[in-house]
């Protein structure tokens, strides 16, 4: 059965954008986009919120068009379309590229989609993975903390009923700053 994997890059004060939605800080280079590549293309499908995918449907379908793009980044642009998406939203009707629009995390519903799909289930945005969190459904954390402290945006862990116990399972450092944290829930309930 696949997993549903919070897959998100922080700050080292815990943002995963800075005020005004920056991101310019983070820290992407070869290394760490052929990571990506690897562990986002063994998904069987992307999770997200309707920002997040609209963000993403804003860059990622033409991007290996361009004339100088790196063949690492139009390796993305292709394991991007061509995989399925699951989009939470009340309010879009439709989303393109693959795209499913669900309007509740439902936990039965999760649990059907982990059944369907063959290779683990990323999830990304921060108030989607905070409705997971609450319901209890993530089964894996891979967070990329980032060699930056951006003081204020947007937090990746909402306040709220979301304390869990975890294990660390892998830990990996990339040439640029950036860690990986990787984390399983070990079935107790954090103080």
């Amino acid at each position: 059965m696949a997993k549903i994997v919070l897959m998100m890059g922080m700050s080292l004060d815990g943002y995963i954008e800075g005020p005004g939605h920056d991101i310019s800080w983070h820290s992407v280079d070869e290394e760490l986009s052929r990571h990506m590549n690897d562990v986002i293309g063994r998904y069987g499908a992307l999770l997200s919120g309707r920002r997040v995918h609209e963000l993403m449907a804003a860059h990622w379908p033409t991007a290996d068009a361009a004339p100088d793009v790196s063949a690492t980044t139009a390796e993305f642009a292709r394991i991007w379309r061509d995989m399925p998406k699951v989009v939470y939203s009340r309010t879009l009707e439709r989303a393109e590229w693959n795209a499913t629009v669900v309007r509740d995390v439902v936990p039965e519903e999760v649990r059907a989609l982990k059944q369907r799909f063959d290779g683990d289930l990323g999830l990304g945005g921060t108030e989607v993975a905070g409705e997971f969190l609450r319901l209890g459904l993530v089964d894996e954390y891979r967070i990329y903390v980032h060699p930056a402290l951006v003081g204020g945006g947007t937090r990746l862990f909402p306040e709220g009923d979301i304390a869990a116990s975890l294990r660390l399972v892998e830990n990996r450092v990339f040439g640029n700053g950036v860690v990986l944290l990787r984390y399983v829930p070990d079935g107790g309930r954090a103080a």
